[in-house]
């Protein structure tokens, strides 16, 4: 069976994630289950959005995803499977959350909207779409169900966001923090590929000098550094510290690359 990976907003508290493993596994017991993470802000589809685009590139090709950040669940935001060219098969609701890790993918290959409730649980509510109708349709996939016997085709998906694009301004990028991870580095949406060779970074009314840096204890504690992270962007840090909360800074924070 395909490894399948899981990422929800559900947290640890309540009971959630484990009913929505228990619906999975009834229906294909002893999948390989791959928590991403459960940790993404409350209804935050954005945070959701790139945390999944980080991780599925660490799987092999045919994996499924399962991704539930679902603040539209029982509206008429359609439920959505979609099969990406690399063969990977991504489950959840069509609000944005699984577009961009799709584009990472190597983009649509084929898609439907989960209308034949065939597929479904036996448990229907109009509020936990992640255990009743989700998670059971992975566990049809992982089984062997192919993509089109679960519903009718989509043409696309619906793109209500994207990962924002850099700016150009005399010549060098200007980016902002797309996400702010556990440890209050700010991540940015500057790639690699558009770095100078030497750098400063400017957030706000900060500067950021020497960059990039080669790793996390290349200044002395507390001292801010920027570097590629391991999700090909930059990033700023804090040395033993949260450079959020050095900076008082959050996502949408521009930040500007200057030539030394």
């Amino acid at each position: 069976m395909p490894l399948v990976s899981l990422l929800t907003d559900f947290g640890a508290t309540d009971t959630y994630v484990g009913q929505m493993k228990a619906s999975l596994l009834r229906v294909a017991p002893g999948t390989t289950l791959v928590d991403l993470t459960h940790a993404v802000p409350a209804q935050d589809v954005r945070a959701g959005a790139f945390l999944l685009w980080t991780a599925v590139e660490a799987f092999p090709p045919g994996s499924l995803h399962l991704a539930v950040v679902d603040p539209g669940v029982g509206s008429r935001r359609r439920a959505v499977a979609v099969r990406s060219r690399r063969g990977d098969v991504l489950v959840g609701p069509d609000n944005g959350l699984l577009l961009p890790a799709l584009e990472q993918l190597g983009g649509q290959e084929a898609a439907v909207e989960l209308t034949d409730s065939t597929w479904w649980g036996p448990l229907r509510s109009s509020t936990f779409h992640g255990r009743d109708l989700f998670a059971p349709v992975v566990g049809h996939l992982a089984t062997g169900v192919t993509l089109e016997r679960l519903g009718r085709p989509v043409e696309r998906l619906e793109a209500p966001f994207r990962i924002p694009v850099p700016e150009v301004e005399d010549g060098l990028p200007v980016g902002e923090v797309i996400h702010v991870d556990s440890y209050g580095n700010l991540i940015t949406n500057l790639p690699s590929a558009q770095l100078p060779a030497r750098f400063r970074v400017r957030v706000g009314l900060s500067v950021v000098e020497g960059a990039p840096h080669p790793h996390y204890q290349a200044v002395a504690p507390g001292e801010l550094l920027a570097l590629v992270g391991s999700s090909g962007l930059l990033e700023v840090s804090a040395r033993d510290g949260n450079a959020a909360s050095v900076l008082g800074a959050e996502r949408g924070e521009r930040v500007r690359i200057e030539l030394v």
